[in-house]
């Protein structure tokens, strides 16, 4: 059966990468959940998916002005101090409120989400006794991002979910490499296609899986890389009609905004 992993949580019917999207999405009965891990300025890792604070949080009005907006240029105190939920009610990015799919009261109740760190996404996880695909973020600031992959098993560790409850995803494969060489008993998956018009490059294929832009892949490499005894993941389907088509491919896991609407189809 495919799996349905819930991209930045159910972020079509609650604000991405909060723990409201994350409870939602464990609602939903999806396989598990994906969220990207990003790092503050003092080194402390959250669960946010953009570079810089604009798009998802109220930074700008809560410390104006800034000459930065950057995450990386906010320390853990002041990211946690913003409000990561009312975009979803003002921008209604997936329109699942103006279609009534969420009422305007749960919407406005999001206002009080903040930015989740690492280890509140870890606790919830093993609590649930569910799964989570973890994205290491890397925006190449310095030698702290460096520390994504170190940081990130360290939360792991004292969080103490089991090893097998996690997978660990990114662009940067020397990451993979990193965390592969220092704890083996943990999955990693290796992301490519960040850009939606650039080829696919699978390297030399040293991976076990792969998390591939569906936008990026034909039949035929998916089939090639089955025949190699790989798994591939495909991001992000929110099409019901490309949901089936892929399903009947034969990918071994889908990442979609819409986990509400395709878990019921991930086992035809």
């Amino acid at each position: 059966m495919i799996q349905v992993i819930a991209h930045r949580g159910a972020r079509s019917i609650a604000p991405e990468n909060t723990m409201a999207a994350v409870k939602k999405a464990f609602e939903t009965g999806a396989s598990l959940w994906e969220t990207d891990v990003n790092i503050t300025e003092d080194g402390q890792l959250v669960l946010f998916h953009d570079k810089d604070l604009l798009r998802c949080t109220n930074a700008a009005s809560v410390f104006p002005p800034r000459s930065s907006y950057l995450l990386r240029d906010f320390s853990l105190k002041e990211v946690q101090s913003l409000d990561a939920g009312s975009y979803f009610a003002d921008a209604d990015p997936f329109a699942q409120i103006s279609k009534g799919h969420v009422t305007k009261e749960t919407a406005v109740s999001f206002k009080k989400e903040g930015v989740p760190s690492l280890e509140q996404g870890l606790v919830f996880t093993k609590k649930m006794n569910w799964k989570v695909n973890l994205e290491l973020k890397d925006y190449s600031s310095g030698l702290k991002d460096g520390d994504i992959p170190d940081k990130t098993l360290d939360a792991i560790y004292h969080t103490k979910i089991a090893l097998n409850r996690v997978i660990i995803s990114s662009f940067n494969h020397d990451w993979l490499k990193r965390v592969m060489e220092k704890e083996p008993d943990i999955e990693v998956q290796a992301l490519i296609g960040e850009n939606d018009t650039d080829p696919l490059d699978f390297g030399d294929l040293e991976f076990s899986t792969y998390n591939a832009n569906a936008l990026c892949i034909d039949p035929d490499q998916i089939k090639h890389l089955k025949a190699l005894g790989k798994k591939i993941n495909l991001f992000t389907i929110n099409d019901p009609k490309e949901f089936l088509r892929f399903v009947k491919i034969g990918v071994d896991g889908i990442f979609t905004d819409f986990p509400q609407i395709f878990v019921q189809g991930s086992s035809k």
